[in-house]
């Protein structure tokens, strides 16, 4: 029996009801123990995907989804602790934990921005990759909590479950010809820029997870299908991690207003990206993090978009122009 919009809705919000109370546990956690980084950022994209689509992609593999991140968390941090921040070292680890995600057969695209961050932040302590397992493991057991209790989705409407697909889609690994080409050179060159200016989160880590869903399934619309929004939402998001950072002084109430208030503008703009969410609470494992945090996450956003649409157009003009001009598509016999 199909449920209703309004009881559709009511699910809805029961989970990411729980997401907000979920973050401001782990977020309560930290502040309490001292360990900023058990509040891993990507912790909100995570968690809002398992738990708002129990039966999506990420879902259905909690097993990688604690250890895929947990692994390139300890290979971020291990080169951090003997390379300096670089381009090419933070290309390094993207290459790294891509193999890692592939190796492991997983799909759990944060797992890269698990290993990006240390570099990023200049952490180095072994803490680190001991926060990320202790808080994706909390979340697995959450989740499967939730998918087994609590009330569940399982007779979407159509409109519901051809979104789910596309999400899925996304999700999946990597299919296009020359996805690598795109995301390396991508990562390369703003990784040169934010090395130059010292505006290191012109490349911020959920910004790479971004790159390498857009590039690995260029054909999928998402949350591409209208580009403005893409720079807008990410502007929002951070702006609001920074207000509430310092309005209210980076406590487990800044974060879980912040995550409502991320949560709330993904909803007015109809519009599913989870890394927006950990964007949000990036300056809640910063140091001193002001005007300049959003300044580059604006910058970072509106060079992905414009470089993909590049990368569209030229992956197109190079597909015809090994076309055959006398090239006839065959008719069925």
């Amino acid at each position: 029996m199909k449920q209703t919009i309004l009881e559709r809705k009511t699910v809805q919000t029961i989970a990411e009801t729980l997401v907000i109370a979920f973050i401001g546990v782990v977020a309560w956690t930290a502040h309490s123990t001292g360990i900023a980084l058990l509040l891993f950022p990507e912790l909100a994209a995570l968690s809002h995907d398992v738990i708002t689509r129990p039966r999506g992609k990420w879902a259905n593999q909690p097993w990688r989804l604690v250890l895929t991140p947990t692994v390139t968390a300890i290979i971020g941090l291990y080169l951090t602790r003997h390379l300096s921040y670089g381009a090419l070292n933070i290309a390094l680890i993207v290459a790294l934990s891509l193999i890692c995600i592939k190796l492991m057969k997983s799909t759990i695209a944060p797992a890269i921005s698990a290993g990006v961050l240390p570099m990023v932040l200049g952490e180095r302590s072994w803490l680190y990759p001991c926060a990320i397992f202790l808080g994706l493991a909390l979340l697995a057991i959450v989740f499967l909590l939730w998918r087994q209790f609590g009330v569940g989705n399982d007779h979407p409407s159509r409109s519901e479950a051809e979104h789910s697909e596309l999400v899925d889609a996304l999700e999946a690994p990597a299919h296009d010809r020359f996805w690598i080409i795109g995301l390396m050179t991508f990562v390369l060159i703003l990784g040169a820029a934010a090395q130059i200016t010292g505006l290191r989160f012109l490349l911020f880590p959920p910004l790479i997870v971004m790159a390498y869903e857009l590039f690995g399934h260029p054909e999928i619309p998402g949350w591409m299908k209208h580009p403005v929004l893409f720079p807008i939402v990410c502007l929002l998001t951070a702006s609001i991690g920074l207000i509430t950072h310092h309005a209210l002084h980076a406590n487990f109430i800044a974060v879980m207003t912040t995550v409502l208030c991320s949560v709330v503008i993904l909803r007015l703009f109809d519009v599913h990206m989870p890394p927006a969410l950990a964007v949000g609470l990036l300056p809640f494992v910063m140091t001193a993090p002001d005007y300049r945090f959003p300044l580059s996450v604006l910058l970072g956003t509106v060079a992905l978009t414009l470089y993909f649409f590049g990368y569209k157009r030229l992956r197109q003009r190079y597909s015809t122009e090994f076309v055959p001009e006398n090239f006839v598509k065959p008719q069925n016999a």
